[in-house]
């Protein structure tokens, strides 16, 4: 039987740390426009800011759907799921509103200095997420899976490119300044970072 939880402490912010991958889903207020679900890794870029708030890096590599639906006016819906694949079986969602704080932000220097370990050229924003649902599920049908180790290629392929070059890469993606659905995503051209 699921349990809902006043706030993200002990057990629950255990659990979270623990995982290796969690996912976000969020949508765009029109009905007809495209949901967007992303598996989210790199050991260090979750962290819990407090017991209501959580924050992970947004890195380039792919669209910037989840920014777009933050972004939109009146929207901000997102969720966050983690499955447990060894251990007692637990699905744990953070349903919530979020909303993407760029490199151009004043607030940028204090949250990113919370990424040490992952911070690095690739990231082109941080997401943070306000907690207003904090719920499991029994987890009885998630198969067990064994972590074997963090993949390497994002970091490093990042991490050979300069400022400029990162930011010449996002200019040139497609659904990244605009949304599938014709949304505002990743600020173009890409904020200097503040810090």
């Amino acid at each position: 039987m699921g349990q809902r939880y006043a706030r993200i402490e002990g057990r629950i912010r255990t659990f979270i740390e623990q995982q290796p991958v969690f996912f976000t889903a969020t949508a765009p207020l029109d009905g007809e426009g495209h949901i967007n679900l992303s598996p989210k890794g790199r050991s260090g870029s979750l962290v819990v800011l407090d017991e209501h708030t959580l924050a992970y890096l947004d890195f380039g590599g792919s669209g910037a759907e989840t920014i777009a639906h933050l972004r939109e006016e009146g929207n901000g819906r997102i969720t966050l799921m983690w499955c447990a694949f060894t251990g007692p079986p637990k699905v744990l969602r953070v349903h919530g509103s979020g909303e993407a704080v760029f490199r151009d932000d004043p607030r940028w220097s204090e949250l990113i200095g919370q990424f040490s370990a992952a911070d690095g050229p690739g990231a082109r924003a941080i997401v943070v997420v306000h907690a207003r649902r904090i719920s499991d599920a029994c987890g009885f049908a998630v198969p067990f899976m064994d972590y074997r180790e963090e993949r390497t290629q994002h970091a490093e392929h990042f991490g050979r490119k300069s400022d400029e070059e990162f930011a010449a890469y996002c200019a040139k993606k497609e659904h990244v300044g605009v949304s599938l659905d014709g949304l505002p995503a990743l600020p173009l051209p890409l904020p200097q970072r503040s810090a």
